[in-house]
């Protein structure tokens, strides 16, 4: 296993001049960073990635997508335009030297259209994934889709819902991500949704119900943990926790107030999730 946590709770473009970040999340036990890809250049994130081999922090990736790059649009030019951001994200993944990409970027976030998913979205929308997953294996990345809650898409709720589109799409470049805060609404069955899921599964994020310091809410991080464990998973866990310090990011996913300090967060929750994992 190895531990991470997500840049999200700072910025949603990540800089070398974050590198007292950084230096203390490496302090604090972290293996690695993720790295949300929404704007920079290869430049960019080849001079990121030299900054996070001198804090010697490993990285992950995570992107999104827009009603304008929406893979489940029935405009062939926006699907189209949904594998291109893909193909970049891709790229710019293997720049930063991140080995797996994840996020919500089966649909565009927040999109509704009032009713429940088609058979004709599913299918575009897989369509979409294997075409960026055909790429994303040329380059050594792997995709992992994650599934949101019902309040922030309407494609892929569950665990099952992600598994079905993983299956339509059919390749191995292309797997799901878990995310406990999203699962924590959705599910009936922690254990049973992962069990279900352990082909399936290629990451992990570990965020508490309220976005503060996991193991201070209410997700069941016992039956989590147990359930990864007999599904023999190894990859990474990455936390994930959200505030008000970018504040239109913060507006964007409905984020009114700091939950808790952002060391507390990283410090308590690294504790925490090893303790948890061990057992």
């Amino acid at each position: 296993m190895k531990l991470g946590f997500n840049l999200l709770l700072w910025t949603t473009h990540v800089t070398a001049e974050h590198g007292p970040i950084f230096e203390a999340l490496k302090e604090a036990g972290y293996d690695g960073v993720e790295v949300p890809l929404g704007a920079g250049d290869e430049a960019h994130y080849r001079a990121l990635a030299a900054e996070l081999d001198r804090c010697g922090l490993e990285r992950t990736a995570i992107t999104s997508v827009t009603e304008e790059t929406n893979p489940t649009s029935s405009d062939p030019a926006i699907r189209k335009a949904a594998v291109e951001h893909l193909r970049w994200a891709t790229d710019m993944a293997a720049v930063l030297g991140s080995s797996m990409l994840g996020g919500p970027f089966h649909s565009a976030y927040k999109y509704f259209t009032g009713m429940p998913a088609t058979e004709d979205e599913r299918a575009h929308s897989a369509e979409v994934l294997r075409a960026a997953a055909e790429y994303a294996q040329s380059a050594g990345v792997q995709l992992s889709i994650e599934a949101l809650n019902r309040f922030e898409c309407y494609l892929v709720n569950t665990m099952a819902d992600a598994r079905d589109l993983v299956h339509r799409a059919d390749h191995p470049a292309l797997g799901v991500h878990y995310d406990t805060h999203h699962m924590h609404i959705e599910e009936k069955s922690i254990r049973r949704a992962v069990l279900d899921t352990a082909a399936e599964i290629s990451h992990v994020h570990l965020s508490e119900n309220d976005r503060g310091v996991p193991g201070k809410g209410q997700v069941a991080w016992a039956e989590t943990f147990q359930a990864l464990h007999e599904i023999g998973y190894d990859g990474w866990l990455t936390l994930e926790a959200f505030s008000r310090k970018d504040p239109d990011f913060a507006g964007a996913i409905h984020v009114w107030r700091d939950y808790d300090p952002a060391e507390e967060i990283y410090r308590e929750g690294a504790r925490f999730v090893r303790e948890g994992w061990q057992g």
